[in-house]
Formats: structure tokens, C-alpha cells, sequence
């Protein structure tokens, strides 16, 4: 007995010495610092979303691994939980790429980037949409996945994937829009502001696409106060932000949609509700390269939108922080208090990314500002 005290003792020392995480809770956000979970590794949870269901907090995100070839996907996607938002725990991969099968959409190695899911009331089904590009395809195939689940801990059953609104138009479509398409060049189009002169009206980008389904990229889901949800990804060559309601079950789209923000090139959507306003922050096109946020506000979902400029606040403030927005987290049992969720991307080694949580603040008057905190807890929204 006198060896097994002291054997507890010089445990109970080694893990004070050493600050195992394991014997430590945290009770603040440290903004672009390692961030622990409950085995003591940095949470593997990037471009991802959160699902507040019951008491607890479902953060779902992409899983890196060491290395460039960690942004493509070779695990699928991570879940942790949480029920304060500090401590979070590892509830392993509730999505794995396919190892098996070469020909499957979700294969090892494609790229599977910003899952979000959405619990639907009246089929009791767990629904996941995210980004996906095939293996080998680069960002050529802009489709976007569905899965789905009977728990929010997974496991996710992948079942399709597409392009948004096949043979459909937008409410807000234009006559030119449904003339014939003239011949169009490969090198017509890059996907970011600097084709600004080749994204005119005329190329019509939304017309080239019809008939086979609008181009779906960085993307976010959003549930409305009466369940309704909709999905906001930027098409068109990611000149165009396009929100398109979904079908009663999540699992499709309903056909109902509308373009917004034309040729601004606005990617890494996010959305929020306040008092019956909708709010929007996004980011400009620059690759993995951090640029200044964009921020809009609209009576409706379908618009108008208005556009109210960077909302960031304080130092590296046109770069969002360092960061690109990924998700806005409304805090359990407060009165509309939310919380901006970004990434700091490291492509070199996209493992090693650290997370930008900052309070956003909307003030009366329906400004909307993101100021800087090095560090900050919950006790900000008493």
C-alpha cells in the first residue's frame, strides 16, 4: 500500500509539472492559439460549423493531416462536442472518405471542405452539406455533397452529389440570361477578381450552366426561424453569391433561388438572424491568402441586400484577422449573442491551422463590428 501512495503521488506530480491539459479546464477563447481537447491535441476541425441540439454543442469540421497533402481529403470529417464551448470533446470521424472505392465522388483524396449540418424536426434526420471536389478534379467539378445520420454523433451516410438547381432559373434571372450561349474559352475563366473584364453580362455564366446544374463552392447552411433552410455558395466562377432554399427533408434543393453580390467575387459565406434582420459576412476571392471581410444586411433572405462594408475592428483588421470566416454561432441561453467562427489557414501544413472565435456585436442601429481580443470568455455578452 505504502509503494501504491507513492507511486499516486509522483503520478499526480509528473502531470502538475508537465500541465497535462487532462487535469486543466478552460474557461476563455485565446484567438489563434492552440486550442486543446480532451486528449491534449489541437482540435482538427477546420472550415466547420456548429449544431447547438439539446444542451450541446456539435462542432463538425475538415480533418488534416501532416503535410500539403493534407488539403485534400484523406480522413473525412471530425467531430467534437461541447456543452460550454471552452473544452470540447473528440468524438472521432463521423464521415470517412471511401478507401475502397476509386470511383466514389468522396474517395480518398478529394477535396470535402466546410461541412455544416442541420437537424430537421420533421424527419428527425441529421443532414450534412459540404463542398466537394472529386479526386484529381481540382476545383473544376464545384459540386456540392449530402450525407446524413440518425444521431448528430454520426455516423454519416454519404448519398449524392450535384450541382445546385439543374434546368432552373433564379427568381431574379434576366432575359439575356435565356439566349443562346456563345462559344466560351476555357481561358475566359479563373475564378477570382482579377477576371473581372471577362465576367461581364454578355459571357453569361449563369446561362452556360443551366442545364447542368450552378456551379457550388465555399458554401454555409442556414435554418430560418420556421425551419425553412437554405444553402449560400458562391457560383458563377465564384463571381456570384447565390442562396437557394432547400426541399422540406434538407436533401435537396426546392428550386426556389436567387443571385446576389454580382461579380463582387464573395466566398466563405456566414449568416445570421437578429430581431428579424439577416446578416451576412463573407470574403473576397484571394486564394489561401487572408483579405479584408465583407459585411451586408437584408429585411429578407431573398433580398435586398445591402452591403455595410469590413466590420472588423483593431490591428491586421483588413485581413480579418489573419483568418477567413467560416461559421456565426448563436450562444445558448442568451438573448441573441453570437460568436464569429474563422480559420487561419496554413496550406503548408493545414494541420497545424489555428481558429479565430471573436463576439460579434450588433449594435441598435444594425451596424455590425468584429473587434479584436486577444483574449475573452462568455461573461462579455452578461
Amino acid at each position: 500500500m505504502r509503494y501504491l501512495v507513492i507511486f499516486c503521488l509522483l503520478l499526480v506530480a509528473n502531470c502538475k509539472e508537465k500541465k497535462n491539459p487532462l487535469f486543466e479546464k478552460l474557461n476563455t477563447f485565446n484567438p489563434g492559439q492552440e486550442w486543446l481537447d480532451d486528449k491534449g491535441k489541437h482540435i482538427n476541425a477546420h472550415g466547420g460549423g456548429i449544431l447547438l441540439h439539446g444542451n450541446t454543442y456539435f462542432w463538425y469540421g475538415e480533418h488534416k493531416i501532416e503535410g500539403e497533402i493534407g488539403n485534400t481529403a484523406q480522413v473525412g470529417v471530425h467531430l467534437y462536442t461541447s456543452v460550454d464551448l471552452y473544452n470540447w470533446k473528440d468524438e472521432g470521424i463521423v464521415l470517412h472518405v471511401d478507401e475502397t472505392n476509386s470511383n466514389s465522388d468522396i474517395s480518398k483524396g478529394c477535396i470535402l471542405e466546410r461541412p455544416k449540418v442541420i437537424f430537421n424536426e420533421k424527419t428527425k434526420k441529421f443532414v450534412m452539406w459540404f463542398h466537394l471536389e472529386p479526386k484529381n478534379q481540382q476545383y473544376s467539378a464545384a459540386l456540392t455533397g449530402v450525407a446524413v445520420s440518425n444521431s448528430p454523433r454520426g455516423p454519416f451516410r454519404f448519398i449524392k452529389s450535384l450541382r445546385p438547381n439543374k434546368g432552373i432559373w433564379p427568381l431574379n434571372v434576366k432575359n439575356f440570361h435565356k439566349k443562346k450561349i456563345p462559344k466560351i474559352t476555357e481561358k475566359s475563366y479563373c475564378g477570382g477578381p482579377q477576371c473581372m473584364p471577362f465576367h461581364v453580362d454578355s459571357l453569361n455564366i449563369l446561362g452556360r450552366d443551366f442545364e447542368i446544374g450552378q456551379m457550388s463552392r465555399d458554401m454555409t447552411l442556414f435554418k430560418d426561424d420556421d425551419g425553412t433552410a437554405y444553402q449560400l455558395y458562391s457560383s458563377e466562377e465564384n463571381s456570384t453569391l447565390h442562396i437557394s432554399q432547400l426541399s422540406d427533408d434538407y436533401l435537396s434543393h426546392s428550386g426556389i433561388y436567387k443571385r446576389f453580390f454580382q461579380y463582387r467575387f464573395m466566398e466563405a459565406p456566414t449568416i445570421i438572424k437578429k430581431n428579424g434582420k439577416y446578416f451576412i459576412i463573407a470574403s473576397g476571392c484571394t486564394g489561401w491568402a487572408p483579405n479584408a471581410a465583407r459585411s451586408a444586411s437584408a429585411d429578407n433572405i431573398f433580398g435586398p441586400w445591402t452591403e455595410l462594408g469590413n466590420p472588423c475592428l483593431g490591428e491586421n483588421a483588413n485581413t480579418t484577422f489573419n483568418s477567413q470566416g467560416t461559421f456565426i454561432l448563436k450562444v445558448k441561453n442568451t438573448e441573441d449573442n453570437y460568436i464569429f467562427m474563422a480559420d487561419r489557414w496554413k496550406p503548408s501544413n493545414p494541420i497545424e491551422g489555428k481558429y479565430i472565435w471573436l463576439p460579434l456585436n450588433i449594435s441598435d442601429d444594425n451596424s455590425i463590428e468584429l473587434e479584436w481580443k486577444e483574449k475573452w470568455d462568455l461573461s462579455i455578452f452578461n
